[in-house]
Parts: C-alpha cells; structure tokens; sequence
C-alpha cells in the first residue's frame, strides 16, 4: 500500500478516535492498534506524536472545507449563504467519521487552556470560521436581507450557540429533536435579525 495511503488511514482512524474520546485521549498504542500497524510503522509516517495530532486537527479542517464551506459557497451570497453554512455544520456535527460528533468542539473544551501549536491552530481556523461567517451577515445586512443595525459579531456568537446547544442536547441527552430545535434556534435569530422568511424560496432548507 502507498505511503499516503497508510497515512490517509491513520489520518482516517485519528479522526474517529478524537471525536470520542479527544484530541489527548488519543495514544499511539489505540491509534496503531486502529489501523493495524505497530507504533514503529506509524512513527514511519509522523515525527511525533504532537505531529500525528495536528495532521489529525488538519485533517478535520481539510475535510470540512471540502464537504461543507466549498458547496456552501456556491450559494447567493447573503442569506442564502448563511444558511447553507449553518447547514453544513449541522451535517458535520453528526458525520459518519465522526462517530462521537464534532472534533472541534470537543478539542476546544480540551485545548481552551492548553498552549501550544495544537491550541494556536484551533484558534486560527475558528478565528477564519467565524470571520467568513461575520462576512456574510455583513452582506446580508447590506442587501437588506438583515436589519442594518445587526451586529456581526454578536449574530456569529449566536449561531456558535446553536451549534453548540445541538450537540450537547444530541449527544449528552440523546435527545432526537435537539436538530429541530437548533434550526428554529437559527429561524428565530434571523427573525430577530430583521429577515423577512417570505422572502425565501421554498427549498426545505435549514429554515423551511
């Protein structure tokens, strides 16, 4: 098998550990064990440890770029585009790779306190996360699809809370209307916000 296969693997593998049992709970042992290697085989594809965790948090990202912001960004800037975004992080959150859900909620309760290159990356791609979603709500407010008075930053806070309500409810409680509630968590602050949901077209998306 290639070299980058095996890696893709173990990178595969990675993934689904960390979204159990965390980005630390990961160790070289289960990992290997995982994808049928010895620690010496996966030591022949990564430098360290911290290295393999990383790759892992950059896979995640790499990954979520590719199966949610890149078809997202094909929609109407706006609007139409914030939902499309709220959408794809709710499908990520309960991804097939991901059985124990979102990677970068439980590696953010795991690295807010831990510095380091794993907590300076996390903070970097949220930071870029929450900067293109504060950019739509900007376009959105000067299309006038939002009030003008709307503030991005506290509009983004919001959403975060959503996402973040869904999956505690989810997985926690196990509670089987926490993505109901999470898209009428949204159609409410869009209301809030000054949207006019006749304005929509009828496509049964996050707020239908």
């Amino acid at each position: 098998m290639p070299a980058s296969d095996t890696r893709e693997r173990i990178l595969d593998a990675g993934l689904a550990l960390a979204s159990e049992v965390g980005l630390q709970g990961i160790t070289i042992g289960s990992l290997a064990r995982s994808v049928d290697l010895t620690k010496a085989g996966l030591y022949a594809h990564f430098d360290s440890k911290d290295d393999i965790l990383l790759a892992i948090l950059r896979a995640a990202v790499e990954r979520f770029v590719e199966d949610g912001i890149r078809p997202s960004l094909r929609e109407t800037p706006g609007i139409g585009r914030l939902r499309a975004l709220f959408d794809a992080w709710l499908e990520w959150s309960k991804a097939p790779p991901l059985p124990g859900g979102c990677v970068f909620i439980s590696s953010a309760a795991e690295l807010d306190d831990r510095p380091g290159p794993l907590r300076d990356y996390l903070v970097e791609v949220q930071a870029d996360w929450a900067g293109l979603l504060g950019r739509e709500v900007k376009t959105a407010r000067e299309r006038g699809e939002l009030s003008g008075d709307v503030d991005p930053r506290q509009f983004v806070f919001e959403m975060y809370g959503s996402i973040l309500a869904f999956h505690y409810h989810a997985r926690l409680f196990e509670d089987r209307t926490a993505e109901t509630r999470a898209r009428w968590a949204f159609q409410e602050l869009l209301a809030r916000s000054g949207h006019d949901a006749s304005t929509d077209p009828k496509t049964g998306g996050a707020g239908a």
